[in-house]
């Protein structure tokens, strides 16, 4: 593994989200607020000089037109360390507004890995303030490696190995023969499908501000809203529904958005399996929830039932918003939105979780066993959408739920022993590995926050958002001793 490689990368990543750290000063010029402007303009400079000064240094090593060759160990550990610099750089503004360094650093890092969970106990910042954690959340959601490869050539010559490291799901799901042109597209998507939430939201007489960074963060599957009650500050039913929608889309696999948007062929939806089984459980979820609301308070409502559905899209899309305080329903309605926070949304979204596409290939792999006891000689494959599941693929998804689950009982365990609460142990535990944010119980719950937890509780609970965001590769290669041969 290559040092002169590794560094020449991240100063490229300082250097130009350095550059995108400026941006909230525009803000701040709009409302008039200008010492709110500070804090970003000394974030801007500090990234770039960093950056600037990495790219001196590594280029006496490596010549820019060098970096052809990555390998698949250097590929994730760029990843990584991508995504610890912009977790850093997120985190610096905090520290102007009178936030600690922990609560800065567990505020910038939920903000770049798209969890939502927040230490604000009140709202009373500069919009500036809101602006950047929205825009972290949405450049976390579909990826700064994915970004840079759509946009710098460094980074488009040898990025296949980092863009399948940052791409959540076990699959290579290509759009084009060149990386680069399918980072692009997917960017494309990405930004087309905000503007028409924003323009939706404006329409039905959200502020223009809010419309922003409600927008980023639904599309990003963040979660975080300016309004300090969520979406459900508004009161408005339309505007859930908006939310709704572009909370679906941001659950589903954004490459098969991409092929059936494109192409005009709404059928790809219904010759997806894990398309099909994503819209099954949300509409059963949201039903059977709908029915215990009802069982329970004896009133069927549009509300009640946008509530349901609401509720299970944020939860199992893990973007996080609060429509209503879950926290207040049923203990059986809240142990259905457990369930469906394991499911996760779908392969290559903006979503967290184990991921539907692997949840299926499992239960075939389990029916595939049970029927070889019966029948000891019989040759089955394990098929997904009509196509052969290689073996190492399988083998790899039985290891990560087997890691996903064993991170998720020891971290449950050390942080119930912590907080004296296995509520704030497990619950927290499962939201920020699986990057939704709000939990359950009145403390990190819809109406909650991170704050009073334990220093320690929060490092844990930071380094759970980063391994659910990259989905553990990047984490798990470091235990093994042969990646740590280090070169110039």
């Amino acid at each position: 593994m290559r040092l002169s490689y590794l560094f020449n990368a991240v100063s490229l990543i300082f250097l130009y989200i350095g550059i995108v750290a400026f941006s909230p000063v525009i803000v701040s010029l709009i409302y008039n607020d200008y010492n709110s402007a500070i804090p970003f303009v000394i974030t801007g400079i500090l990234s770039v000089l960093l950056g600037l000064s990495l790219k001196l240094t590594v280029n006496r090593f490596l010549p820019q037109d060098r970096m052809t060759d990555i390998k698949k160990s250097e590929g994730l550990t760029i990843v990584l360390l991508s995504w610890l610099a912009f977790s850093l750089i997120a985190s610096i503004p905090y520290l102007f507004f009178g936030f600690s360094v922990e609560n800065s650093f567990f505020e910038g890092i939920s903000g770049a890995t798209t969890t939502g969970a927040t230490i604000l106990t009140h709202f009373d910042y500069p919009k500036a303030l809101f602006f950047w954690r929205s825009l972290t959340q949405w450049l976390g959601g579909m990826g700064i490696i994915i970004l840079f490869i759509a946009v710098l050539p460094q980074f488009a010559v040898a990025g296949r190995q980092m863009f399948f490291a940052e791409a959540p799901g076990p699959t290579e799901d290509k759009l084009t023969p060149r990386i680069k042109n399918t980072a692009t597209a997917l960017w494309g998507l990405y930004i087309i499908l905000t503007l028409i939430q924003i323009g939706l939201l404006v329409y039905f007489k959200m502020p223009l501000f809010d419309a922003i960074c409600n927008s980023f963060s639904t599309i990003s599957s963040g979660g975080f809203s300016p309004n300090p009650h969520s979406i459900m500050g508004y009161n408005s039913i339309p505007i859930m529904w908006v939310v709704i929608v572009f909370m679906f889309f941001s659950g589903c696999n954004l490459a098969l958005l991409y092929r059936i948007f494109t192409k005009f062929k709404i059928n790809l939806f219904w010759k997806n399996e894990e398309f099909k089984t994503y819209v099954k459980i949300i509409i059963l979820t949201s039903l059977i929830i709908f029915g215990v609301l009802y069982l329970n308070s004896h009133i069927a409502s549009i509300e009640s039932f946008t509530n349901s559905v609401f509720t299970v899209l944020s939860i199992m899309t893990s973007t996080g918003f609060a429509g209503c305080d879950y926290s207040m329903w049923s203990v059986s309605a809240q142990i259905l939105l457990f369930v469906v926070i394991l499911f996760g949304s779908s392969a290559g979204s903006t979503g967290g979780g184990i991921k539907i596409m692997r949840a299926l290939i499992i239960f075939k792999y389990l029916k595939r066993e049970l029927t070889k006891l019966l029948h000891p000689n019989a040759v089955i494959t394990i098929k997904q959408d009509n196509v052969t599941v290689a073996p190492d693929i399988v083998s790899q998804i039985i290891a990560f739920i087997m890691f996903y689950i064993a991170i998720f009982i020891v971290s449950g365990l050390t942080v119930s022993i912590i907080e004296s609460n296995v509520v704030i142990g497990f619950g927290g535990s499962m939201a920020t590995l699986s990057i939704i944010g709000p939990a359950f119980g009145h403390t990190i719950g819809p109406a909650g926050n991170y704050e009073s937890l334990n220093a320690v509780t929060k490092f844990i609970f930071m380094i759970n958002m980063l391994i659910g965001r990259l989905e553990l590769i990047p984490f798990l290669i470091l235990l093994n001793k042969d990646y740590w041969t280090l070169k110039r």
